[in-house]
């Protein structure tokens, strides 16, 4: 393993509680079995890694309509227009990067090397808002669809919102953020990873699966779909669908510092990470992945 030190965010020993050496970070238990019932299938959508360099910091989620709207810029995959502006309607007439139709946007932070100047130096959502730094591509992206360990799913309503993580977690204590290394997928942090030789950086998003069954936003941006009981049960009076989950892979050069994009006052700490989903599959693809996932199989 690298030594701590040199991977550092600023540079010095006084900030490595942000980061942990990935051989550290123990494995998690065994996920228990799923039900007779289940619907164990699996539904992947190719969407690229963003080889279009889509990036912005708008938030059409949280900030609809407003201009740099995030205070930090988003990577994209998918939905090729998303940005402030977008509407269902501008999203469902819009090409995508994602194979099979998914007009759906899938977006997050852009990770950065702190030790070399960005393109947005001193723009909004960038040195504007405190996010110094080269935008490091994703070398991957997956974008996959689970069932229920316990049920049988309903499609994912087109159009509906999406927000795992909590971007304001240095300073609200909460936060999901999932961090690790390729070749040890199975163990995830909330710290920055230092990783060995020739492994990726990884960041994986676990999205919501209980729909409220009526809503595709909420004032809250959350309340209309919420995360399954550690069993994997949904609450009565909401339904389950498909579980998105998206990892994203960086191969970070040896020894360089690096860092998420946060809002200013989060000073870029890696609980913040966080992602955004729009779902604007067509109703029929919708329907083709909640039938793959509660029947089974592995798709596409």
């Amino acid at each position: 393993m690298l030594p701590l030190c040199l991977v550092l965010l600023l540079g010095s020993c006084g900030a490595g509680d942000r980061f942990v050496d990935i051989e550290d970070v123990p494995p998690p238990p065994r996920p228990a079995a799923p039900g007779a019932g289940a619907s164990a299938g699996t539904f992947t959508v190719e969407c690229g890694h963003n080889e279009q360099r889509h990036l912005n910091a708008d938030n059409v989620v949280i900030a609809p309509g407003t201009p740099f709207g995030a205070h930090h810029t988003h990577e994209y995959v998918g939905n090729l227009s998303t940005d402030h502006t977008s509407t269902d309607r501008s999203l469902a007439a819009a090409t995508t990067s994602c194979a099979g139709g998914d007009l759906s946007s899938y977006y997050w932070p852009v990770l950065r090397l702190t030790d070399r100047v960005g393109h947005d130096a001193h723009a909004p959502g960038g040195g504007a808002h405190g996010n110094t730094g080269e935008v490091l591509p994703p070398a991957r992206v997956s974008v996959t669809f689970t069932g229920s360990p316990v049920g049988k799913v309903v499609p994912v309503p087109r159009f509906l919102r999406m927000i795992t993580g909590d971007p304001a977690a240095l300073t609200s204590g909460g936060g999901t953020a999932r961090w690790s290394c390729s070749g040890y997928e199975d163990r995830h942090t909330d710290r920055y990873p230092v990783c060995g030789p020739d492994r990726e950086v990884l960041r994986t998003y676990e999205f919501p699966s209980c729909w409220d069954g009526r809503n595709t936003d909420s004032a809250s941006h959350r309340a209309h779909v919420v995360p399954a009981a550690s069993n994997g049960a949904c609450r009565p009076g909401t339904f389950p669908i498909p579980k998105l989950s998206v990892r994203v892979a960086y191969r970070v050069p040896a020894g360089r510092p690096f860092a998420l994009d946060s809002f200013p006052e989060q000073l870029r700490d890696p609980r913040t990470d966080h992602a955004m989903a729009v779902n604007a599959m067509p109703d029929a693809l919708a329907a083709e992945v909640a039938a793959c996932v509660n029947e089974n199989r592995s798709c596409p």
